[in-house]
């Protein structure tokens, strides 16, 4: 029974993620289809990539990954089908595939689109159900598509280095708002070399060590700590961290703004900086 995760920022409030499982079953019935998330930002890229990201990364070789996140971001002619550590992945040519994979697929086809007239979520989603029903019973990527295409490339969102600080940005904020940052274990100890550090976000907010666990600290305290994505995570143990102090996840669209002072009014912070002594 092969398998698919699903993950998009359609929602559930109507019909279309019933009806893109109901494309998907129509070309493959034994098909056992995994939601990730359907409530991802629309427009926000570093958020998209994070979730997907660490949801791939836990599933078998030969799982098939359907990712259709901002995929009208322009008009497609085509879709991406991609194979990477035998892994295959279907997406909107929009720069996602890279922001996931954090380098270039190893193998990577168009799908096209061209035979339709209304490029449809749902008709995206049959083009790639067809071509997942013949992987699935025996024919190679190349045989599916065109592998001549040139794909759209976004970098990934890196913290950025000083020699005694690294700052990140907010890719994410959970359900407890908690606040996820770029940053992860092997950046912060390599960035760090052994020394002493202070968290500061918020300009005045201060965090001074790491924590295991959210009852290291005392109820409404705040802490640090690497979540299981081994990123770096702030909380408040018991409390919503995001919500009490003013943090927000980056999007490229807010951050755009904000470079355009039309958002300079506004109080709320994108970054955290950890000081190195």
């Amino acid at each position: 029974m092969p398998l698919l995760t699903f993950t998009s920022d359609i929602g559930e409030q109507d019909f279309l993620t019933g009806a893109i499982k109901g494309q998907l079953l129509q070309y493959q019935q034994d098909l056992n289809i995994i939601d990730i998330s359907h409530a991802l930002s629309p427009f926000n890229y570093p958020q998209a990539a994070y979730v997907c990201r660490n949801a791939i990364r836990n599933y078998p070789t030969g799982t098939f990954h359907l990712i259709l996140v901002n995929i009208f971001d322009e008009k497609p002619d085509h879709m991406i089908l991609a194979e990477h550590n035998g892994h295959f992945i279907c997406c909107a040519d929009n720069g996602m595939l890279t922001m996931i994979l954090e380098e270039m697929p190893q193998k990577a086809i168009g799908l096209s689109l061209e035979k339709s007239h209304q490029k449809s979520t749902l008709f995206c989603t049959s083009v790639f159900a067809k071509a997942l029903h013949e992987l699935h019973n025996g024919k190679t990527i190349e045989e599916l598509g065109d592998p001549s295409i040139t794909i759209k490339v976004k970098n990934p969102l890196r913290p950025l280095l000083g020699d005694n600080w690294i700052e990140g940005q907010i890719i994410f904020i959970d359900n407890f708002e908690n606040v996820i940052v770029n940053i992860n274990r092997i950046e912060f100890e390599e960035q760090r070399k052994g020394r002493s550090f202070t968290i500061v976000f918020k300009r005045d907010e201060v965090i001074d060590k790491i924590s295991e666990t959210y009852a290291d600290v005392a109820e409404g305290e705040k802490l640090a700590f690497f979540n299981s994505a081994g990123y770096l995570e702030i909380a408040i143990n018991k409390g919503n961290a995001a919500g009490l102090f003013g943090l927000q996840g980056f999007s490229e669209r807010q951050h755009q703004l904000a470079q355009q002072q039309y958002m300079s009014n506004r109080l709320f912070y994108q970054t955290v900086k950890v000081f190195f002594q």
